[in-house]
């Protein structure tokens, strides 16, 4: 697990549940600190076609709405993300968000997500102060997450899931010419960024789903998950427990409902 006296939101996982970015919110001195783990960028097999999931086409509108302006070049997108995001979350998202590359963050973030680590300089928002804490059991070798520590989660959550998702996928097509050009840029020459956002969502939905009863052991100075097996997930997918059962499930139907609309039905 990892931590320090700060937290990080990732509100972005949103076009995951984006999903992505939330396994940031609760870092404290307990836990191992996040390490960054370079890109490891893989191919197709030759068989296989790239794109697998090309984005479907945008539908109709129902009413007759002016041209959106067109995108900036990457290097220059961030006002843009930045008012574009305000519109979709609330002004309060202004105030999380990194003052640059968001694009690029954003996209390196989401790529990482299913690796055992996420650096913290390529994250697209701020810290915030929190405290991570658990509860020791009668044994005196093992502790509990705190129920306290779920509740950090409820205002992401609610800001996520209060957004309809056509409005997340909408906001997602007209910024996806930057996200595929960042991803590129990454590493992935012959990459198509849509694929990756599958891969990731199912890698996600992937989850051993659990109650709020995880156990936690303490080795040394660091926590660790009692269960092996737990102990050995990704970053996402220990975002997911971090942020209890309920907070999960509705994160996972958000996720749910994100691949519908990003994916073909392969």
């Amino acid at each position: 697990m990892t931590a320090s006296k700060s937290s990080w939101l990732i509100p972005l996982i949103l076009f995951l549940g984006i999903a992505a970015a939330l396994l940031y919110i609760s870092r404290s001195p307990q836990e191992s600190p996040i390490v960054s783990e370079p890109a490891k960028p893989t191919s197709p097999p030759a068989d296989e076609e790239v794109p697998r999931h090309p984005l479907p086409s945008q539908p109709e509108p129902a009413t007759e709405s002016p041209p959106l302006p067109p995108l900036p070049p990457l290097e220059d997108s961030d006002d843009l993300v930045v008012e574009t995001l305000i519109e979709l979350f609330g002004f309060g998202m202004e105030e999380l968000l990194v003052d640059a590359s968001l694009i690029e963050k954003f996209v390196t973030t989401i790529d990482n997500l299913p690796r055992s680590h996420v650096a913290e300089k390529v994250r697209p928002l701020r810290r915030v102060a929190a405290m991570f804490s658990v509860e020791a059991r009668e044994d005196g070798e093992t502790y509990s997450i705190s129920p306290s520590n779920y509740e950090r989660y409820d205002l992401l959550v609610n800001l996520l899931t209060s957004v309809r998702t056509d409005n997340i996928v909408s906001t997602y097509r007209r910024f996806y010419p930057l996200l595929q050009q960042a991803y590129v840029n990454l590493g992935y020459p012959d990459g198509y960024f849509n694929d990756r956002v599958v891969e990731v969502i199912d890698h996600l939905l992937e989850t051993p789903q659990t109650d709020d009863e995880i156990l936690l052991v303490r080795p040394h100075v660091l926590y660790e998950y009692a269960d092996p097996e737990l102990e050995t997930l990704s970053s996402g997918q220990k975002l997911l427990l971090r942020m209890g059962s309920k907070n999960a499930a509705r994160v996972r139907q958000q996720l749910r409902e994100l691949r519908v609309q990003l994916a073909d039905n392969a």
